[in-house]
């Protein structure tokens, strides 16, 4: 009996759990409200039904709540874990991220998403700027865009010069080993979309005020030079695909299964396994029969508009 109760017990608790996923992801998804009746058409013309909303949260969920047992393993053995998350713009990096992130301590796992170089660090070591960001024991970092800016971006753009391209290709598969050597587990992604996903996601951000800010002239560029991001992917992964830290390709036209793949896969990657843990109990309140408690003045507290 007692069993019973305790399983029916963990199913409420699993559909309260649930429940707030859903109103959690909603918020995280909520777009369409702002978008014209035109690009809507389009947009379900062109993609076919993903996975059921109900079916997408239960499975990210589930992964999340393995994230968490990774999350305890990385800090138990003072792993380090370096995830590289590289991609055309508007590939679905941010939203994977997010994902994976949202229901992790930020003590252990923190996103890094370093903005253009100043001119100090243009004149430093190139993976300089890169180096404290790494992990330390216990923690794990993810790179929203890396040093393959310099392959990507800063190639394409004319920010670096051949010479200089050149010599990042030469330096990073040793620059990767010795992270390797060193004890950090390094994992990379690449988010591939189509040329026909990217010009939609562009134009849906345009007529979203919510996501007019992903938006930057560099992001515009991205779609005149197509071709020559492509170009320099392909000689990216040529010259950069390395044993000790190989590239993944996670097809992103559908957004809900890009995330529930890759999350998946960056699981598979880390032997993770369950650790030990003190077994928590809620200490009883100290109850002082004098102690009363002040009535603060009603300025302080936030108006209650809802």
């Amino acid at each position: 009996m007692n069993d019973q109760k305790h399983e029916a017990a963990n199913q409420d608790w699993l559909e309260a759990e649930l429940a707030d996923t859903l109103d959690e992801d909603y918020e995280l998804e909520l777009s369409e409200p702002a978008l014209s009746e035109e690009i809507r058409k389009i947009y379900r013309k062109t993609h076919p039904p993903t996975i059921p909303r109900m079916e997408y949260f239960r499975a990210l969920l589930a992964l999340q709540a393995e994230l968490i047992k990774l999350q305890d393993w990385v800090a138990y053995h003072k792993e380090k874990v370096v995830v590289v998350f590289e991609g055309r713009d508007s590939a679905g990096k941010g939203g994977v991220i997010k994902r994976i992130t949202q229901r992790l301590n930020p003590r252990t796992a923190r996103v890094v998403a370093l903005p253009a170089p100043s001119d100090r660090e243009k004149s430093q070591w190139y993976f300089q700027r890169y180096v404290p960001h790494l992990p330390a024991g216990g923690e794990i970092v993810l790179f929203d865009r890396s040093w393959y800016n310099r392959s990507g971006v800063e190639r394409v753009m004319g920010f670096a010069t051949e010479d200089e391209v050149q010599q990042f290709f030469h330096d990073v598969p040793e620059f990767e080993r010795m992270l390797v050597r060193s004890g950090i587990r390094v994992i990379k992604y690449w988010f591939s979309i189509t040329d026909e996903e990217q010009q939609l996601r562009f134009l849906m951000r345009i007529h979203d005020p919510l996501k007019q800010w992903k938006l930057s002239p560099m992001d515009l560029q991205s779609r005149v030079r197509w071709e020559g991001y492509t170009k320099a992917k392909e000689e990216t992964f040529a010259r950069t695909n390395i044993p000790e830290a190989p590239w993944y390709i996670v097809e992103g036209n559908d957004k809900k299964r890009a995330r529930l793949n890759c999350i998946a896969h960056l699981l598979s990657q880390v032997p993770y396994e369950p650790v030990p843990h003190e077994e928590i109990t809620l200490p009883d309140r100290v109850f002082n029969p004098d102690y009363e408690r002040k009535v603060l003045p009603p300025e302080l507290y936030v108006p209650s508009k809802y």
